[in-house]
Formats: structure tokens, sequence, C-alpha cells
């Protein structure tokens, strides 16, 4: 196949897998990799990105929200930029690839096109989003929010476990929070917005295809669910009249399962699942879990939630036990344009490669950017079964030149 042959790109894969492996060693932790927002660790990865954006021909600069931008000027000064981009803090004890891969695959593309003298009817900018996990102060996405004009003032007063505020590790880093509006972009301004992201999934490896594009990103919602039942002796409370927490809450989460089986894009979880002061022998009192449930389609989503919520109703009033419900998340889903979808077929299939569209089940920066522009998402296969947000995660610099031929070849017919 054709993009195999391209030696440049095989170069650009390897530089993007070395410029990874060097961006990790900026982390809190020897050994392992974490990197949260404005810690040190963060603020040298933001000077180590913008220095590889200054070599790979752009203007630098950092907003008041610590994003790091790089913009490759238009064939005329000044044009809306096409967008592109990802996050570059990690999870505690994180893959190297979730997000910076986003960032480093169009440094390295936007370096070719300066060696090659290439300039576009638009700007192209490459943001290194500060905050987008959420892990230092509860609060997501706030790199791309605040490019986005929808930053949430109230979180920073959320403060660290050291009991740090937002606002002021922000000053202590030398940004203003009086100033986050200034960070916002004018939607006039930005033509589209991409990113790349590894998949953080099996889908495209157990297909065996190198990228996928992305048909939307997932909403989500979330419970914290708490079951009041009648703690009792194991032995000497007969069955039929327990009041079993546990069992009803397990009986909640097979529901779950079993509703958000057969039904393409839409997913159940129950991640956490506890029986306080639990002991082997005590009929449990008490059961605490969380539900989360997403769908690529709302109605979906709002579907299941409906039906999750009634089996509650049903299953405590059956057990007798009661059930105090939660809700601690609520995000839409996001699509992906259409046409920015079509143009990175487009790409796809004028490189040879197979097409395949799936929707994303975790929330990326691109649902942020959504209030603003048109978004699309280019997947990128990731190995060891998809395994993300740990330090299994892993690509290939092979997978990485292909999707960085992928994105130059979608800039360069990019309308």
């Amino acid at each position: 196949m054709s993009h195999n042959s391209d030696t440049n790109f095989a170069d650009t894969g390897e530089r993007i897998m070395a410029w990874a492996d060097t961006l990790a060693r900026h982390t809190e932790s020897p050994g392992m990799l974490t990197r949260t927002y404005l810690t040190p660790a963060h603020q040298g990865a933001a000077q180590q990105l913008a220095c590889w954006m200054e070599e790979a021909g752009m203007q630098v600069r950092r907003d008041q929200a610590g994003n790091v931008i790089g913009r490759y000027e238009g064939l005329e000064p000044g044009a809306p930029a096409l967008m592109t981009g990802s996050h570059f803090d990690t999870v505690r004890n994180g893959g190297m690839y979730d997000g910076m891969l986003g960032i480093l695959l169009p440094i390295a593309c936007v370096q070719r096109f300066h060696r090659q003298g290439k300039r576009f009817p638009f700007a192209l900018e490459v943001v290194g989003f500060a905050e987008e996990e959420g892990v230092r102060f509860k609060a997501t996405l706030l790199g791309s929010r605040a490019i986005a004009g929808g930053f949430v003032h109230a979180v920073l007063d959320n403060a660290d476990d050291d009991g740090v505020a937002m606002r002021t590790a922000m000053r202590d880093a030398g940004f203003d929070p009086d100033c986050l509006g200034s960070a916002a972009y004018a939607p006039a301004s930005l033509r589209g917005f991409i990113e790349v992201h590894i998949e953080q999934g099996p889908v495209l490896l157990n297909e065996g295809v190198p990228v996928g594009v992305v048909s939307a990103i997932s909403g989500a919602t979330r419970f914290a669910v708490e079951v009041q039942g009648l703690a009792g002796h194991a032995g000497t409370v007969p069955m039929a009249g327990r009041r079993d927490a546990a069992m009803a809450a397990a009986e909640i989460g097979l529901f779950i399962e079993q509703r958000c089986q057969d039904i393409a894009g839409l997913v159940g979880t129950v991640g956490q699942f506890q029986v306080p002061q639990g002991a082997a022998n005590v009929v449990p009192g008490k059961a605490v879990f969380s539900i989360d449930i997403r769908a690529c389609r709302d109605e979906d989503r709002d579907g299941a939630v409906a039906d999750v919520l009634e089996a509650v109703r049903r299953i405590s009033a059956r057990r007798g036990v009661d059930v105090a419900v939660r809700r601690t998340h609520e995000a839409p889903s996001v699509p992906c344009a259409p046409r920015l979808q079509q143009q990175l077929a487009a790409s796809i299939e004028r490189l040879g490669l197979p097409l395949r569209c799936l929707p994303s089940g975790a929330g990326h920066d691109a649902m942020a950017l959504a209030a603003i522009a048109d978004v699309a998402m280019l997947f990128v296969r990731c190995g060891n079964g998809g395994i993300s947000h740990s330090p299994d995660e892993t690509m290939t610099a092979a997978d990485a030149a292909t999707a960085a031929q992928v994105f130059s070849d979608f800039v360069e017919h990019f309308n």
C-alpha cells in the first residue's frame, strides 16, 4: 500500500514516538507518569512543547489557563485557523500517548509543511490543552473550556489534596485567574477543530485497522447510589425475610448490564461497589455503588437511564430496601461534524487505507470545542488490547506515521 512507501512519514512516526518518550520524563513521580495541572512537571512539559513548536516554525504563546498554543500562519496573516491539539496532563500512573499524541503528531506535521515551504489559505493552530483529566482539582476540561469560553469560574475555589486552591496555583504559576476570559476564541476565528487521539479501546486493534473516523463522542450520565437494608446474622435470618442491601444492589447492577447489552454505542458500568463495614457472617445492611451510562445517541442513553431508575424503584420495593440515587454527572453527546468526517474519510481512502467509523466512549477536549467550532476526531489504533490510562498503554511508530500521513492529507485538502 502506498501509505507505507513514504519514508519521510516513517521518520515522522519515529520522531513522534521519541518526543513522547522525552515528554514522559516530565513527571511528578519517579518510575511512573503522573503530570497534573500546574505542577513543576506540568510546567516543564509545557516548556518542552513550546520549544518543539518554535523549532517546527510556529509562533508560540501561553494563555491565562496555561494552554500552550503554536500558530503556523496561513498565506494571509491573521486568517481564521484550523485548530488541532489535545491535552498534556495525565491521570496518576498514566500512559504516554493519551492526549500527547494529539499534540506531538500535528507539531511533527507542521515541521514537514514548514520544511517544504507549504502554507494554506488558513492558519494552523496546535494547542497543548493544559488540563483535561480533572485529577488535581476534580474539574475536567479546564484548558479547552477556557478556549471555548465555557470555563466555570466556581471551580477556581476547588482545592487539591494539599489544600491549595486552583486560583492560588494559577497565580503561583504566573497566570491570572481573573483574566481567563481572554483565553476565549471568537467562533469566527476558527475554521474547525480536529483532535487526533489513541482509541483507548480495542476496536481498531481487533479489526486490524490503523485509524478510524470518530462519529460522535458519547454523552454520559453518572449516579452515586446508596442502598439501606437491614443487617442481620448470616446464620439466623431466614432467606425469605432478608432485606439484603448488597443483593439488591447486585440485582440492579445485573439489570444495568442486561439493559445496555444490545444497543450499539450504549454501555453501562458499575465501577464501584462497596459493602461498608461488611463482614463474612452478616447480612449486608448497607451497600454503596456507582452507575455510569454512556451512549453516542442521547435518546439511547436517556432511555436506558429511565429504565434503570424504574428498575431501582421496582427492585427496592420488592426487596424492602431504601435506595437513594444521586446524579453526579450529566453530559450530552457531541456529534462530529459530517463535513469534517467526510473530509477525514476522503483522506483515509486516498491513502488506500480501510475506512472505519466508530463512536468515542471516552470524553475529549473536542467536546468543549464543539461549543464554538465544528469538530472532528481521528482515532489511532493502540496495542495491548486497547489499554489506556495505564503504563501498559502502547502504540507503534508505524501507526503514528500512518496517522500523520492522514492528518497531513486532511490539512492539504481542507476546505
